[in-house]
């Protein structure tokens, strides 16, 4: 069960290697955070974060979780409930693919899409589905700012972004009341492995910063967290554009 201060003892990664849920793992277990899962594709790199983990002093294990494979999701996160009570699920794969490429290749297109929105809604389903029969939790999904309005440099992800955040919104609002709290985080640019090479955008932030806003948020029972939060005043202004003014936008 969370602490007093809405901390959770167990935690669920779903994309045990992403440096986001990584950076939110370690602030977490330096709080009250026990037992972490981290769900991914088996990889020296999944076995590695989990043995980093493991020397801040967690109890940590892995689980076979692909995210293009929704027909295995109820197996491989029902694994992870039947060992006990989760306190938190953190959804926090996904790809940002090559724009470019991915207009010339629809199937590469496509496996963007299906990474960022099909496998995370079934793997949503599966977990908020969970958390509710144990009657508590949290459910936290990494979402984009680029989901907040589709930009010519990044259509593809940003659509696939703009469908998990409006999926992730709807099934909080379908479970308010259960005891199972679901919450948005809304992170732009993050200086990451998955950025690298890219030209940073303004208001960059890194990993470390997104994992205390996501704690910061937990405590508040947050249902949508921006990071930073500047960047809630200038999507508002961008969302509102008009298009011809948009499309000229250096973004």
């Amino acid at each position: 069960m969370k602490d007093a201060f809405g901390m959770p003892q167990s935690l669920l990664v779903l994309g045990g290697t992403s440096e986001i849920a990584l950076a939110t793992a370690r602030r977490l277990i330096a709080r009250r955070t026990r037992t972490v899962w981290l769900a991914g594709r088996p990889s020296p790199a999944l076995d590695h974060a989990a043995g980093h983990l493991r020397t801040l002093g967690a109890d940590v294990r892995t689980v076979s979780f692909d995210a293009l494979d929704p027909e295995s999701h109820e197996a491989a996160l029902g694994k992870v409930f039947a060992e006990g009570d989760i306190d938190m699920v953190l959804l926090a794969f996904g790809v940002l693919g090559d724009q470019a490429t991915d207009e010339r290749e629809p199937v590469q297109a496509v496996r963007v899409a299906q990474t960022n929105y099909t496998g995370a809604v079934s793997a949503g389903l599966v977990s908020a589905r969970a958390l509710q029969s144990q009657g508590h939790g949290s459910l936290v999904v990494l979402s984009s700012v680029a989901g907040e309005r589709a930009r010519r440099s990044n259509f593809i992800y940003g659509s696939s972004k703009a469908g998990l955040d409006a999926f992730a919104q709807g099934l909080g609002d379908a479970l308010h009341g259960t005891g199972v709290h679901v919450m948005v985080v809304r992170p732009g640019f993050v200086r990451s492995r998955m950025t690298a090479g890219l030209e940073e955008a303004p208001l960059a932030t890194t990993p470390e910063a997104v994992a205390t806003a996501i704690e910061t948020g937990l405590r508040r029972r947050s249902e949508v967290v921006w990071v930073p939060g500047a960047l809630r005043v200038v999507m508002a202004a961008l969302r509102h554009a008009p298009r011809s003014v948009f499309r000229r936008l250096p973004i």
